[in-house]
């Protein structure tokens, strides 16, 4: 049987472009209900983490989407945040958000590819992306790439969604994730596509251990995760070790 992924056409990174391009209009409103809010407390707990090490680092938030993990970041008191998405229609609406917001001053948002970031090496101290990475045509080579453009002992922060494997959450989740979440995310979006995508993307996707283990091949020491609401979601870091 065919995944969405495959019946669609193009290479990966053309069926998610066009994929988030066409459901950018609902993208916040669906993150937020089809995740009972919890999502915005997930990005919390990502920057919280992020400000035990550092304090006014320099960003660059990966697959930004709409902005939500580039705005959170600002009570790091960063000296800049820049995101990077390939969806164009996100981007304008993450736009959108900063000038009603009156952010522009404070964040940055770029068209872009994850897996060849327009940046020099070295020059972040913190490299993050939520629920992106597993939308990388190549992880290993995105995540490869986050590493060059931080600095050396620079931080990793990836929060992306895991499988629990404990009762009770592993059945609901299941059942939520591959019946109730399809189903609204059509009724919402009008694209079938994408929200049988999503659940198709997580369960094919390494987390855990191997997640860990693929930070550590693209050249992170330190590694950890901390698991999330039971495991539904994981926030991973690592950091660059210095070359001296």
């Amino acid at each position: 049987m065919e995944t969405q992924e495959e019946n669609l056409k193009g290479s990966k990174r053309e069926v998610v472009e066009s994929m988030f391009d066409s459901i950018a209009w609902r993208y916040d409103f669906l993150n937020h209900f089809l995740s009972f809010g919890i999502d915005k407390l997930w990005r919390r707990r990502a920057i919280k983490i992020i400000s035990q090490s550092y304090k006014n680092p320099n960003i660059l938030d990966v697959a930004t989407g709409t902005g939500d993990l580039a705005i959170a970041s600002l009570k790091l008191n960063p000296a800049k945040v820049t995101g990077i998405d390939i969806s164009l229609n996100m981007l304008e609406i993450g736009k959108e958000k900063l000038i009603k917001k009156e952010l522009t001053d404070k964040i940055e948002l770029l068209h872009a590819d994850s897996e060849n970031i327009p940046f020099g090496d070295s020059v972040f101290d913190v490299a993050m992306v939520a629920f992106g990475v597993r939308n990388f045509s190549d992880p290993l080579k995105g995540l490869s790439e986050m590493k060059r453009v931080i600095r050396d002992d620079g931080m990793i922060m990836v929060l992306e969604f895991s499988k629990p494997s404990g009762f009770p959450f592993r059945p609901v989740y299941n059942f939520y994730f591959l019946n109730i979440l399809p189903f609204f995310g059509k009724t919402f979006s009008k694209n079938k596509a994408a929200y049988s995508y999503l659940p198709e993307s997580v369960m094919k996707f390494p987390d855990n251990e191997e997640f860990l283990n693929l930070l550590k091949l693209a050249g992170f020491d330190k590694t950890k995760q901390v698991k999330l609401t039971g495991g539904v979601a994981s926030i991973y870091t690592g950091v660059k070790l210095s070359t001296q």
